[in-house]
């Protein structure tokens, strides 16, 4: 019999936070983060990330990981998260997964990285190759290793073009073939029963709730976060800069966005990142339960 494990997903400010707690105290839960962000330490107001108190109810895993400076990948992610079930399984607990952060989520359903191993020395020498030659280079030397073509690869993505040309000089093969490789690897999940439930509500609910949320952050030193985050060297990671509530502040921070604007640029922000977000959630997820989060209890989540 597959052992179970319990997802629960929805938008920014949907309130998963609380209702996760609710049902993991019932049911001798622990959870488990699927937020990319909750990974470092310090970014804790424009991430609403758990509290003291609200971790002290329950313990929490995958959060607080890294500095800021620190690299995080899918890879890393399902490596860690892998660990962090196992070990709740082993002591007889229940898993809940918490989070929205798609390609993470995607892990817990399907494979989502392959398997090349990128020496350190090789993936230095393709960014100095990126920066003193610049993409279409590394596009030449992609079609030289790819006769056949390069498939779907957006070749204007230059983060994209540089991960293609480590992953063939790595392991030596084409494109075509490590899509082959791909598809045949298992999930990462594969032996466990996958309960998924995605919180949503009404439209003007979220939106006021998104609202308050981003005034709260704000009221409790947002601008001050980011700035103690900016000295720990928050820029030289470009997904968590440009994280929102990080870039909008960095903006006011540097003077191209006056204080007044900052609430109203954050909400606009997270409203567009909400609708991606439910995009994603209908296109991507395997089916799922979907349950409004005004009217749900915490015992019927699952």
């Amino acid at each position: 019999m597959p052992r179970v494990l319990h997802v629960l997903t929805g938008p920014t400010a949907v309130g998963k936070t609380a209702l996760a707690l609710d049902w993991a105290e019932a049911n001798g839960a622990e959870i488990v983060s699927c937020d990319s962000l909750l990974f470092y330490r310090g970014m804790n107001l424009g991430t609403a990330k758990p509290t003291a108190a609200e971790r002290a109810r329950v313990p929490h895993h995958l959060i607080d990981l890294g500095d800021v400076t620190d690299r995080m990948d899918v890879t890393y992610y399902v490596t860690k998260a892998r660990e962090a079930v196992e070990a709740i399984a082993a002591r007889g607990r229940a898993v809940l997964v918490v989070g929205g952060s798609g390609f993470y989520l995607k892990s817990f359903f399907a494979p989502v990285a392959d398997d090349v191993a990128v020496p350190p020395a090789l993936r230095a020498e393709i960014a100095t190759q990126m920066e003193r030659a610049g993409p279409a280079a590394l596009v030449a030397e992609l079609h030289k290793l790819n006769p056949s073509g390069l498939g779907a690869l957006d070749t204007a993505n230059p983060r994209r073009v540089t991960r293609a040309l480590e992953r063939c000089r790595a392991s030596g093969k084409t494109l075509a073939a490590l899509a082959e490789d791909f598809a045949r690897q298992p999930a990462p999940f594969a032996s466990w029963e996958i309960r998924c439930t995605r919180l949503d509500r009404p439209p003007a609910d979220l939106d006021a709730r998104i609202s308050a949320r981003v005034e709260a952050m704000l009221a409790a030193g947002l601008v001050d976060e980011v700035g103690r985050l900016r000295a720990a060297g928050l820029e030289k990671n470009p997904s968590a800069a440009q994280a929102i509530g990080y870039r909008e502040t960095l903006a006011r921070l540097d003077g191209k966005l006056a204080a007044t604007e900052l609430p109203a640029a954050i909400i606009k922000n997270t409203r567009a990142l909400v609708k991606k977000q439910r995009t994603w959630f209908r296109t991507q997820l395997p089916p799922h339960r979907v349950v409004d989060a005004t009217t749900v209890d915490a015992t019927a989540l699952f």
